[in-house]
């Protein structure tokens, strides 16, 4: 079954990696919208028609995002991190640069340590405007989900034009001030193979982490119903054991399989 969200701000929930975190869904509640079709994506397949729904405007998601502030301060479920997510990839959103000015002006005034996190798979930075949104949060976390372009079609699926050179060329001009993510997975997608833990996709994969020089690297299994069936878990033991290739190059890494 897939998970979307229904409203425009959720939670706090309890995340894996970021403590807890009040969602951000600046697609359409009732559909997704993204530029990757992701076969491990918990909000299930893109759909096939074009969604045609409003999104959110950002009148609303200043009310909406400070309602809730008010809420939580000085609560028990006072937010780690403020996280745009949500039912697809949030810089498609044609405000969305200005949408993270707002929010970081909401975070100073209610809840300043709270941090402010972006999950993006990257397709929309060459657009100046979210590369500097990206540039001004806390945690940018941008996906590389394999070595080789060839498996990260097969995994993604991007629906725009992808250029992995290009991709990770754009990576470097974070200089650094990045988190990059790595959904470890094999199996199967309409009866391809798919597997991005072999020696040759690690290879090109450390090699991309080389290039992009990112602050942090988080890694990470398969947590929740997948829309493709046939993917394989990763054990624990087998993420340590490609974080600690990285670490051997003193790169900071952290795992999520259990």
């Amino acid at each position: 079954m897939s998970i979307l969200f229904e409203t425009l701000v959720f939670g706090p929930i309890k995340s894996r990696r970021l403590g807890k975190s009040l969602g951000i869904n600046l697609m359409p509640e009732i559909g997704k919208i993204c530029s990757f079709d992701c076969i491990y994506c918990e909000c299930g397949w893109n759909p096939e028609k074009k969604n045609t729904s409003r999104l959110p405007k950002k009148e609303v998601f200043e009310n909406v995002l400070e309602e809730r502030l008010k809420e939580l301060v000085g609560t028990e479920n006072e937010p780690d991190s403020i996280t745009f997510s949500g039912n697809g990839e949030p810089t498609l959103h044609p405000d969305f640069a200005e949408i993270i000015d707002i929010t970081i002006k909401l975070r100073n005034l209610y809840i300043p340590n709270a941090k402010i996190s972006v999950l993006t798979n990257g397709t929309m930075m060459h657009k100046k405007e979210v590369f500097e949104a990206i540039s001004k949060v806390d945690n940018n976390i941008i996906k590389i989900d394999g070595g080789t372009y060839e498996t990260i079609k097969a995994i993604n699926k991007p629906n725009v034009d992808f250029d992995l050179d290009k991709y990770i060329e754009t990576l470097q001009e974070f200089k650094g001030d990045i988190i990059i993510q790595t959904c470890f997975l094999r199996g199967e997608h309409n009866g391809v193979k798919i597997d991005n833990t072999s020696e040759n996709e690690i290879t090109l994969w450390i090699e991309h982490i080389k290039k992009t020089k990112p602050r942090k690297t988080m890694i990470y299994a398969i947590d929740r119903e997948t829309p493709e069936k046939n993917l394989e878990k990763i054990s624990q033991q087998e993420l340590e054991s490609i974080a600690n290739r990285l670490r051997e190059l003193n790169f900071e890494v952290e795992c999520y399989g259990k």
